[in-house]
């Protein structure tokens, strides 16, 4: 049976699960820099092809993380489906990311060479890093709320 989820800026439960959600997130955007830095610094890929490897293995870990953790009571659809549902929704992400990834990397790169920086790190270092943190930040928010109302929309609101 579906549930309509409650407002998360007004109930508490709904914090928590966006809370852990966002704790999740955080898991996921580690694994998502981790494997793009090691792609584009060490074996030299472009930064779109970087970002949907790394982009998929953190979706790996995050639904793991949210099925077992952010919505533990959320079982009443078998793994598969619930997955099919979940990637389905970070494809769509994905679709609002590799945009951001290949038009604002460019602009990045120009702002952090205007800079003129005396780091230990270079310009297309931060550009790509701050590029990724952009998309990962809009398309966290299109997957928390896409995910809480329909992947994990069998939560019993009554649930603990």
């Amino acid at each position: 049976m579906s549930k309509v989820a409650k407002n998360p800026l007004t109930d508490k439960k709904e914090r928590g699960r966006f809370l852990k959600f966002a704790v999740v997130g955080i898991i996921g955007a580690v694994i998502d820099f981790g494997i793009m830095n090691l792609l584009t610094q060490s074996l030299g890929m472009s930064l779109v092809c970087a970002g949907t490897i790394s982009f998929i293995s953190a979706i790996i870990s995050n639904f793991i993380w949210n099925r077992y953790w952010t919505y533990p009571e959320s079982r009443s659809r078998p793994i598969a489906r619930q997955l099919a549902m979940f990637f389905a929704v970070n494809i769509a992400g994905m679709a609002i990311r590799l945009p951001i990834l290949k038009f604002a990397e460019s602009p990045m790169l120009d702002f952090f060479r205007s800079l003129d920086l005396s780091l230990p790190i270079d310009a297309e270092f931060l550009a790509k890093n701050f590029t990724l943190a952009l998309a990962v930040g809009v398309v966290m928010l299109w997957n928390f709320f896409v995910n809480r109302y329909w992947t994990y929309n069998d939560v019993d609101e009554n649930a603990e």
